[in-house]
């Protein structure tokens, strides 16, 4: 009990009902007499370990001054470092009952913080799949995947595996690696670091090249989670919990305590990152994408459509070899309280940092730039409602939280309208800009499948899904159309 108590303080902090019993059980130690034994199961004095609950807290940094919010600006070793302490936040958030919930149910049921680290690590691949597809051009695709290549370099020399493997993985994948336009742009050079980062974490050899150069490191580092708990299971499924004669299998114990015991005791490791909160604010909010693997290889083929003289292109997307095969499904949670906080936190990093005669506004022009760093969300609704040519706080939260909770639909096969020029007869408002529909005849555009309204400027910016429904609910809610306009058809629910 003693040596628990020392080794695992924050199980008794955060396990309420382990607290309960060990209470209980030094209260009957005191009633048997063992007085020698009550101190030694003392708990009142760990400290508290509440910061493991709370997955969006962060700590404070000295770094002072104006920032650089634009990832296209942005040095690698910036990124790298910006990257690697969102990673080791997520990973010292771990407990030790994560790892063993993990390994013992196979899945991440009842285990929000290290389905958290999981999220992070597949935002960041798609993250880095969508910042090359949002390019137009070949040479400017191949420009970005140069960036990363060396973003991921420069997570190495930081012993970042974790995100290391994210970053390689993104770059790895069909969507990208079939782009042959844009890597014929690739210089010698960074084609011979990007084989050498791929060695590096490929699975050949049960990822021996990984595992020889972590076992070589020393100090602060990040382990590629997956790896490790691959291990984890595989010793819990091959050896049994017992052998003969009902005696706890000890050899077994053993192993899984060494894996274990790396994990928990590299999240005690001391970092000397300089990092900007108001990076990290970015970031936070750019890497939770909703983005399906489909829809990110639609992109692709969109930029660099498939040779048909190759009836060999892969039509659906495969997964790199460097990749880990497990908890590929994880994808960041849309809470809306948290999202609405990110994108707060993040509309106060860009006017401390924009906003340069502290009037509360910025310019359309810098806002633009700061859209930039979210791969295919500008465009989805009226930013600059009063036409100033100036953003205010407002707009900005307006913009993000509308274009954070829709774009995701933009994808989606039920996104096409149906749109027809209207007639209405009360009072209407646009579902894109929220404006209202001025005019005595023909004052806007309705979809005949789901009864959506718009301008005729708004009409293609619309990013509201199209959600066919039966005609009594369309008679229902078409209150401002002509009584011989066109009748939406009947469909099924497109969700």
């Amino acid at each position: 009990m003693r040596y628990w108590i020392l080794e695992f303080p924050a199980e008794f902090n955060l396990d309420l009902g382990l607290i309960q019993l060990t209470e209980e059980f030094r209260d009957l130690a005191s009633q048997l007499g063992y007085e020698e034994h009550i101190n030694l199961i003392d708990i009142s004095s760990i400290p508290s370990y509440d910061w493991m609950r709370r997955v969006t807290q962060r700590k404070k940094t000295s770094k002072k001054g104006k920032v650089c919010l634009l990832f296209d600006h942005l040095e690698p070793v910036e990124l790298a470092e910006h990257l690697t302490f969102l990673e080791y936040k997520a990973f010292r958030r771990i407990a030790f009952t994560d790892y063993q919930s993990y390994v013992i149910h196979g899945s991440l049921v009842d285990n929000p913080t290290l389905e958290r680290s999981i999220a992070l690590f597949n935002g960041i691949s798609k993250w880095v799949q969508l910042m090359v597809l949002s390019k137009p051009t070949p040479q400017q695709r191949a420009e970005v995947i140069t960036k990363y290549i060396y973003v991921a370099e420069k997570l190495l020399d930081l012993q970042n595996f974790n995100t290391l493997m994210s970053v390689v993985g993104g770059l790895s994948h069909s969507s990208i690696s079939r782009l042959k336009d844009t890597h014929a742009h690739l210089s010698s050079d960074v084609t011979k670091v990007w084989n050498e980062m791929t060695e590096l974490v490929s699975s050949n050899g049960n990822y021996c090249n990984y595992r020889k150069a972590f076992t070589e490191c020393e100090g602060f580092k990040i382990p590629i989670l997956g790896v490790h708990l691959k291990d984890l299971i595989a010793v819990h499924v091959i050896f049994p919990d017992w052998i003969d004669d009902n005696k706890v299998n000890t050899a077994k114990m053993q192993q899984l305590y060494v894996t274990l015991n790396e994990l928990v005791s590299l999240q005690s490791a001391s970092h000397h990152l300089e990092t900007s909160m108001d990076l990290i604010n970015l970031l936070t909010l750019s890497l939770d994408l909703y983005h399906t693997e489909d829809d990110i290889y639609k992109l692709s083929l969109v930029l660099e459509p498939r040779n048909p003289k190759s009836p060999t292109s892969p039509t659906t997307p495969n997964k790199p070899d460097v990749t880990l095969d497990w908890a590929s499904g994880v994808t960041p949670k849309p809470d809306p309280t948290i999202i609405n906080k990110h994108i707060r936190k993040l509309v106060e990093s860009v006017f401390r940092n924009y906003d340069h005669d502290h009037d509360g506004y910025i310019s359309q022009e810098d806002f633009e730039s700061i859209a930039a760093n979210f791969p295919f969300l500008d465009s989805f609704c009226v930013l600059d409602k009063d036409q100033d040519g100036l953003i205010s706080k407002e707009e900005m939260m307006a913009y993000f939280l509308r274009a954070k909770s829709q774009f995701h639909c933009k994808m989606g096969p039920g996104f096409i309208h149906n749109f027809q020029e209207m007639t209405y007869l009360k009072p209407t408002f646009c579902e894109h800009c929220a404006g209202f529909l001025w005019g005595i005849i023909k004052q806007g555009y309705k979809c005949k499948d789901c009864g959506a309204n718009c301008h005729k400027q708004c009409k293609d910016l619309l990013v509201l899904a199209c959600r066919k429904f039966s005609r009594a609910a369309s008679i229902g809610s078409n209150h401002g159309s002509l009584p011989n306009s066109p009748s939406i058809a009947p469909g099924p629910l497109i969700l």
